[in-house]
């Protein structure tokens, strides 16, 4: 299909993006992965002795089969299911069509087994591999891009706003090393979750296998099978797996794009304020009509990949902790589009990374507009005329500054004429909007040492 015709953009204007996702998400993905299951599934069946074992050739044909599915395997899959109307059964068929040689192996296919077993399996191993060799790597790609702005910055004083006011200085480090703390402690969560899965039979009480084979230990076997995979086996269901794991997962990509969308906001308004500059890149085009413009694009285009994100992250939080009864294939439906909510997640970091390699700070107009408003150092000063013991520390700065611009001069005038010791005096002249940032490079420097940058 032209990806010009493409119904999702995800398939389409973003295709070249978001197609290492669809190795994990695609439908040939979820048949690969499911005949995957179901053929571990007979292979750790045949190791206790409810039926022979598999000779080693017999061993290897399954091997085959997995490894090397391919889509003539996926279209007959789907062959079977235009008959059945149910994509399971439709993959158990397919293996017995594979597996005609060895007769004797085809009624322990699928044996005991519902759906949701394999289904559930199938789609964590998704979840989790994409995670680790798509997900991880874009996001560790994203701090790395802040911590190496945040390095150079890091001692760049620069105006601070509280409640869209000049408030006390920061540095630009600082501000980007804030989202970098916040991002490490989600990247943390993010990489130790641990998924669950579970194989419990049709009510989550392994009724068939127990029936068949009472003397079986399916407890343990459940266990270990799942358990093969680096999964967490959760014994205690219904019929589905409750996705409370899951939306954990979930939860902690959801929070990591909300810190995305404040960034992608703030570097919006210092790019609007001209804090940043953004590289002019030659062949590229801000507006149709306005040919000076270079708009900040790609961080909009991250809001706003980042909250259509967010919004399925927050369905499967509403919809996937809650079932009737045993379950209802709603949950099936919606567990489809996992692959669209973590495209337009890779995208929203994807876009950040390469806008935070097209802006740089603009230090003459951050330096100048601090150092047009002392009345920024209000705040420290009036602190020094408290530790010298004055009452009325903060009244006399408001008198001062409250709504006014306050040159460097007028500020130096003020330190003269109030009646105060000479020493106090001196640490108050000392006072400047660059110097009065505090533990600002500091602070900075404690997070990049943490992500080690």
């Amino acid at each position: 299909m032209n990806d010009l015709n493409a119904l999702s953009p995800l398939d389409g204007r973003y295709a070249e993006l978001t197609a290492p996702l669809s190795i994990h998400f695609s439908e040939f993905a979820f048949l690969r992965d499911r005949v995957r299951v179901e053929l571990n599934y007979l292979a750790a069946l045949s190791k206790t002795g409810l039926f022979r074992a598999l000779t080693e050739t017999e061993s290897a044909q399954l091997e085959s089969i997995q490894s090397n599915f391919s889509s003539d395997d996926a279209e007959s899959i789907r062959a079977h299911e235009l008959k059945t109307r149910h994509d399971v059964k439709a993959i158990e068929y397919f293996l017995q069509d594979k597996l005609q040689g060895v007769s004797d192996l085809l009624p322990w296919l699928h044996f005991g087994l519902t759906s949701e077993d394999v289904n559930n399996i199938a789609q964590v191993i998704e979840l989790r591999d994409s995670r680790d060799s798509i997900l991880l790597p874009a996001l560790d790609a994203l701090l790395n891009s802040l911590g190496h702005f945040a390095k150079e910055t890091r001692a760049l004083p620069m105006l601070a706003r509280t409640h869209g006011q000049l408030a006390v200085p920061t540095t630009l480090g600082k501000e980007i090393a804030v989202y970098l703390a916040r991002l490490k402690k989600t990247r943390d969560q993010i990489t130790a979750h641990r998924f669950e899965a579970k194989l419990t039979g049709a009510v989550g009480n392994l009724n068939a296998l127990q029936a068949a084979a009472p003397k079986m230990d399916w407890f343990t076997f459940s266990k270990n099978f799942i358990s093969q995979f680096d999964l967490e086996p959760n014994l205690t269901t219904t019929q589905i797996l409750p996705y409370d794991n899951w939306i954990q997962y979930f939860d902690a990509l959801r929070l990591t794009n909300s810190i995305l969308i404040d960034f992608s906001q703030d570097i919006w308004r210092y790019i609007s304020d001209g804090d940043l500059k953004q590289a002019v890149i030659e062949g590229e085009v801000g507006s149709s009509t306005m040919p000076q413009k270079v708009n900040p694009i790609d961080f909009e285009n991250a809001e706003g990949n980042l909250g259509v994100a967010n919004s399925l992250f927050i369905h499967y939080a509403q919809k996937l902790t809650v079932s009737r009864l045993q379950r209802d294939l709603s949950d099936s439906t919606v567990r489809r589009t996992f692959g669209t909510a973590l495209g337009h997640t890779l995208i929203g970091w994807v876009n950040l990374t390469r806008g935070m390699g097209r802006v740089a700070a603009d230090e003459e107009k951050i330096k100048s507009d601090l150092n047009a408003h002392w009345e920024v150092i209000s705040e420290g000063a009036q602190t020094i005329l408290r530790a010298a013991g004055r009452a009325d520390a903060y009244e006399s700065l408001k008198d001062q500054t409250r709504g006014r611009v306050l040159t460097e001069a007028e500020y130096k005038s003020w330190c003269e004429a109030i009646n105060i010791d000479e020493e106090t005096r001196k640490r108050l002249k000392s006072l400047s909007p660059e110097s009065y940032i505090g533990l600002a490079i500091q602070l900075t420097d404690h997070i990049l040492g943490e992500l080690k940058i």
